[in-house]
């Protein structure tokens, strides 16, 4: 029977001040938990029910994690989720190291004012597809380690670096040579675009898109067209950032990969 304090404690850290304070977050569901058992961050605990219990307890005791059996009602005191999924396992936070711009290479996204959860963790996952294991986020961008975010990833959370800086400072270290990508409406259209280095893609807000002050840093523009009946009404001003993200992404990495970067 969950205490008490246990309920009080795992609803604290649906707030970023108590993740940060006790340095572990929630992960929910059966797909989410089995990532992060499979997965290099570390189980602090798991509290699920029987049926989950039958199938992964074994596994459980051999690894020496804690974990509870708990009732449905119990799971709902404490899940985030409008249908509670079985299991909620507290993980703690990893040490994430911010890459030094001074030296450097290969590929990574870079998140400016991501305030969505579902966008974060979708773009999250998007980058654990491409293999891009790199994602530098605004100072103001959405706590990774919100649940919703991390339910969004669908178990991508632990194989992505997420670290969060002030970008002007990161980009206005990064030597000259280095593309920086980003969607402004003079670039060339990204589906005939050559793209020959790796480099860092930036997106913008879904309100605002790319941060002026960003603006000038951006030395590969691009644009994603759009395909409409110019006679018709009522188009859609944007994309949505994830989608945009996946975009980009899949245009860059299509052809990078096949120079083996």
């Amino acid at each position: 029977m969950l205490s008490h304090n246990q309920i009080k404690y795992i609803n604290s850290l649906k707030i970023k001040k108590f993740r940060q304070q006790h340095g572990t977050f929630i992960v929910e569901g059966e797909k989410g938990v089995s990532e992060l058992l499979s997965g290099p961050l570390k189980t602090v605990s798991i509290f699920a029910m029987s049926d989950w219990l039958s199938q992964n307890e074994l596994s459980l005791q051999n690894r020496n994690i804690d974990y509870q059996l708990i009732t449905a009602d119990e799971l709902k005191k404490i899940s985030d989720l409008v249908t509670p999924n079985q299991v909620l396992a507290i993980a703690a936070m990893p040490v994430a190291t911010l890459p030094d711009p001074r030296t450097f290479s290969g590929m990574a996204l870079a998140l400016d004012g991501i305030r969505d959860p579902g966008n974060l963790g979708t773009m999250i996952r998007t980058a654990d597809w491409f293999g891009i294991r790199q994602i530098i986020c605004s100072a103001d961008s959405v706590d990774m380690y919100n649940p919703k975010v991390v339910q969004s990833t669908m178990g991508s959370f632990g194989r992505v670096n997420v670290t969060y800086t002030d970008l002007q400072a990161f980009f206005g270290a990064l030597p000259a040579d280095i593309p920086v990508f980003g969607t402004l409406l003079q670039g060339p259209d990204i589906t005939v675009k050559k793209f020959t280095k790796a480099g860092i893609i930036v997106i913008g807000s879904e309100s605002h898109g790319i941060s002026k002050n960003l603006i000038p840093f951006v030395n590969e523009p691009v644009h994603i067209p759009r395909f409409y009946n110019s006679d018709a009404d009522n188009q859609a001003e944007s994309l949505n950032a994830s989608i945009a993200n996946g975009i980009i992404c899949f245009e860059i990495c299509k052809q990078l990969f096949k120079n083996n970067f």
